[in-house]
């Protein structure tokens, strides 16, 4: 069957998977509750059928701000077989940012998943004194609920049916389908629009190489809003695998345990924090046992895939394997073979351990304005490259610019940019070249290598050129490194700040090693600042003399999306983040 528009994976679930029944899944109460995948189909014509008779019409904007849930399923492909634009944003954006994105985008209605968002937004619109309508996934008083729109569905006659059908046949692959506002890690967000023809293309390919089948279970971790958690969900759809939708990002770990996931998505920050976790458990072994999960770690630092580090190795990981990484796999619920991990660098040495491991992390990379994925790691001999992103994916060109800048051509590039003509031009060349922004080099002919954003590289005074995100990577393998920015454009000597991982200390005051009441007096402790120095000393070795951080502070702050020094997608907002320690940066640099 072929599918050419989002909403044709329903019909895929009719042909091949109808009798599924839990095609999506998430947890309200302490209990898994279950849809089966002809509830997925019902829900969604009959949110459709409601929405028309409420009087959306083909190119009407929606917003949704919600939690990951079956029920922003059902809402997408109502709107996307109406031919209603869905415009899905993050649950954690300021009010300013949430009325840009409404104006902007000029959407008539907005869903919400609870009440929290719901006050938070009716205070938006009415302070804005806007004319939007806003309804409700969960029951909350004084509100809309999404299943009155459903009720009107389920009552529509045969007329409102037929139109339905013809809009639906109306639409085309090259169609507007989605806007989607991108995180912004400075200034206002862009409006990027995605056609039926970019999302699907791109979650088809992916799907060949994801390779789930219908009896496997994937735990879907990255926000729905977010184009590759999005990519993930129609993909494990498409495959006719169970989706179940993490609660939120603190409970990520006793869900892998209820549910016992094939797979998950990821973005680098979460499988860090995993990292992280498994190393503390093993810094707290005594004798014998820290000794073998040490040196399993170091083998898993050194790991090659197929059999590439030759016999002797092999033997040595399947010991490493049986007394250290089988338990690495039991902690993520027992049968997590694939990890889809993009949106940022990931540190090649937890790729590695990873796979040494037995959890193949499917690495790749892209943009929301490339629906999102360009490149893709595979997991067959002769596809895959650890450290890499992977080969393009299918129907996708790529090429380096004379300035190392990473350029890509395919079904997946997007529109455009919404309502902005001027920023659309200047995003392409005249080959018709999309410019990423990005830089890298192709290694092997066909492994793309993303070394930095090309505006985040700086230089300092002496002409030498900084790629920070490399640095920060390696910097971050250190136990007591929860996030670290590096700085020094324009100056002599490259610097950091550093978000230490309070968590370890936590732990540290439990046992009595150090006594703080406050993290601000924790970082001024003498001892703490000679282990961060000899830490960065260490750290310091693996860099060339340039890059090397001279000197650094520490800070008082745990960094986070809510806080603004991440944005939704864990990315450093460094503009941000240097205002906000404008004092600090003047103290390194003496200013």
């Amino acid at each position: 069957m072929g599918i050419n528009r989002t909403f044709d994976i329903l019909n895929r679930y009719k042909e091949f998977f109808s009798e599924k029944e839990d095609a999506l899944c998430f947890k309200k109460n302490g209990a898994w509750i279950k849809f089966s995948s002809q509830e997925y189909i019902d829900h969604s014509y009959n949110f459709c059928y409601g929405l028309y008779e409420s009087g959306f019409r083909r190119g009407d904007r929606i917003i949704t701000i919600s939690s990951n849930r079956p029920e922003w399923n059902f809402a997408d492909m109502g709107m996307a077989m109406a031919g209603i634009v869905h415009v899905p944003v993050f649950t954690s954006l300021s009010n300013q940012e949430y009325q840009y994105i409404i104006e902007h985008s000029g959407a008539k209605m907005i869903i919400v998943s609870d009440a929290r968002l719901w006050k938070n937004l009716d205070q938006v619109v009415t302070s804005a004194g806007m004319d939007v309508r806003i309804i409700t996934f969960d029951n909350v008083e004084g509100a809309v609920n999404w299943l009155e729109i459903v009720a009107k569905g389920v009552r529509c006659n045969d007329q409102t049916r037929e139109a339905v059908e013809r809009e639906k046949n109306r639409i085309a692959e090259e169609d507007f389908a989605t806007l989607i506002y991108t995180s912004g890690t400075t200034g206002r967000p862009k409006g990027v629009m995605l056609s039926h023809g970019n999302l699907v293309s791109n979650f088809i390919s992916a799907a060949g190489v994801f390779n789930l089948k219908p009896s496997d279970k994937y735990l879907s971790i990255l926000p729905l809003c977010h184009v590759g958690g999005r990519l993930g969900n129609y993909q494990t759809q498409y495959s006719g695998s169970s989706i179940y939708y993490a609660e939120n990002m603190g409970t990520i770990a006793a869900n892998i345990q209820e549910i016992s996931p094939d797979g998950f998505d990821a973005v680098p920050r979460i499988l860090e924090k995993f990292y992280d976790v498994i190393m503390s458990k093993g810094k707290n072994l005594k004798g014998i046992k820290k000794f073998l999960f040490f040196r399993a770690v170091d083998l898993g630092h050194k790991y090659k895939p197929f059999g590439e580090n030759g016999w002797f190795y092999g033997k040595r990981l399947e010991i490493a394997d049986k007394l250290i990484f089988s338990k690495w796999r039991q902690a993520l619920g027992g049968n997590v073979r694939l990890v889809g991990c993009g949106g940022a660098s990931l540190n090649p040495r937890i790729e590695k351990v990873f796979w040494a491991a037995g959890i193949k992390i499917i690495n790749m990379y892209g943009l929301t304005e490339t629906s999102p994925i360009i490149t893709i790691n595979r997991t067959e001999k002769g596809k895959a490259k650890l450290g890499s992103v992977g080969m393009t994916i299918e129907g996708v060109e790529v090429k380096i610019a004379g300035d190392g800048e990473i350029l890509c051509k395919g079904p997946n590039v997007m529109i455009g940019y919404y309502n902005d003509p001027v920023l659309t031009r200047e995003a392409f060349d005249e080959d018709g070249w999309f410019h990423t922004g990005d830089l890298g080099h192709i290694e092997d002919g066909r492994f793309l290598m993303v070394t930095d954003r090309k505006k985040e590289i700086f230089k300092l005074s002496n002409g030498k050129f900084i790629a920070p995100q490399i640095i920060e990577n390696i910097f971050k393998e250190s136990p007591v490194i929860d996030q670290i920015m590096v700085i020094g454009e324009r100056e002599k000597f490259a610097s950091a700040l550093i978000s230490p991982n309070f968590k370890y200390f936590e732990d540290w005051k439990s046992s009595k090693k150090i006594s703080f009441s406050n993290y601000e007096e924790l970082i001024m402790l003498p001892l703490i600042q000679s282990l961060f120095s000899a830490e960065v000393g260490k750290f310091n070795k693996r860099l060339n003399p340039a890059e090397r951080i001279n000197r650094f502070r520490l800070v008082k702050d745990e960094w986070s999306p809510v806080s603004g020094e991440l944005s939704p997608t864990l990315k450093l907002r460094r503009h941000f983040i240097h205002e906000k320690y404008r004092s600090l940066v003047d103290q390194v640099y003496m200013k």
